[in-house]
């Protein structure tokens, strides 16, 4: 089993494997590191594993999400503002490359960077200087950086969104994180790793918790699109919702169902059916939520036969004990 502990990274199979070992390898060189894949696998993560594999490990890793940053103030963020640069500049900040002084700057979606942006980065990158907006003086720093994109920056260059000479210099190391689909049996892995850590985080609110086999296989059929966070947030979901110690059943029809194929007429009732299942699921839960586990109140808020809607809790496995308790005495 490949198990890198500092960053959460965990997983036996071959293609992760061979992650796990570039990772290692990169860590050992310090140079800049462009990280590409899926939304949900591990991007970040990956990062984090690099920087404390490295000889920086005891420094500062500074992550920051370009996407969030306003165009207006990247720059600003990024290396910092002199008292009075600008409107609400009444102080003057050192920046995050600054804070990130000896250690790692992790720079996510890299590519909603404007090509303002872009270009400050860029001379950022090729002497390792800078200046803070509003400042004369030239800085320099001793930096890691690692950028992250869960875009084809190649195809961003080829339409003129991202500049070819930025891209150069930020993927000198690339690394890709596999989707979980292709990492097999690392789906079950994954899955008793957030059950146990569930298991810790909720054991003394409930009794610890289990998966049924035919649960791990049903895991496995689905190809979660949104990859490892997908995972983590539906047995998060599973546990939280299971009255029992074990949690069996499967994951609901719309995880666990093929693929639709396009003109097959079975599939398309497939789809309604997964469709329906879903809109049932999410509307029963919510009236439960809302009525805080009372079936009676709940039904009456959704306008349906108690029990009608009692089916339909047990059928979604949603029913709690204090529901129970409380419908019991009406």
């Amino acid at each position: 089993m490949v198990d890198i502990a500092e960053s959460n990274l965990l997983g036996s199979s071959p293609q992760f494997a061979h992650v796990i070992a570039q990772i290692r390898r990169i860590a050992k060189f310090d140079v800049t590191v462009l990280i590409g894949g899926e939304t949900g696998t591990g991007k970040e993560l990956g990062a984090r594993a690099v920087h404390y594999l490295s000889a920086r490990a005891s420094r500062p890793f500074i992550a920051v999400n370009c996407g969030a940053l306003a165009d207006s103030l990247v720059e600003s963020e990024l290396f910092g503002h002199e008292r009075g640069a600008f409107t609400d500049a009444r102080q003057a900040s050192p920046g995050l490359v600054s804070e990130a002084e000896g250690g790692t700057l992790f720079l996510d979606e890299i590519d909603t960077l404007s090509p303002k942006a872009q270009a400050s980065l860029l001379r950022f990158l090729q002497d390792g200087t800078y200046r803070r907006v509003g400042g004369t003086q030239t800085r320099s720093t001793d930096v890691r950086l690692i950028a992250a994109s869960n875009a084809n920056l190649d195809e961003l260059v080829k339409a003129r969104q991202f500049r070819r000479d930025l891209l150069y210099r930020l993927k000198v190391m690339p690394l890709v994180m596999p989707p979980l689909r292709e990492r097999g049996g690392d789906v079950v892995e994954l899955a008793e790793s957030f059950l146990t850590r569930l298991n810790r985080q909720y054991g003394a609110q409930t009794s610890s918790k289990r998966f049924d086999p035919s649960f791990l296989s049903a895991l496995q059929r689905y190809s979660w699109p949104g990859n490892v966070r997908e995972l983590e947030h539906f047995v998060q979901r599973e546990y939280l919702m299971c009255e029992g110690a074990l949690i069996q059943g499967g994951p609901p029809q719309d995880l666990a169902a093929p693929p639709v194929g396009a003109g097959d007429d079975a599939a398309f009732k497939q789809a309604k059916a997964r469709a329906i299942a879903d809109f049932e699921r999410s509307y029963v839960a919510s009236a439960m939520a809302r009525a805080r586990g009372n079936i009676t109140q709940a039904a009456r808020m959704a306008g349906q036969d108690r029990s009608a809607f009692s089916k339909l809790v047990s059928k979604y496995r949603l029913a709690s004990v204090a529901g129970q308790e409380q419908d019991s005495g009406e």
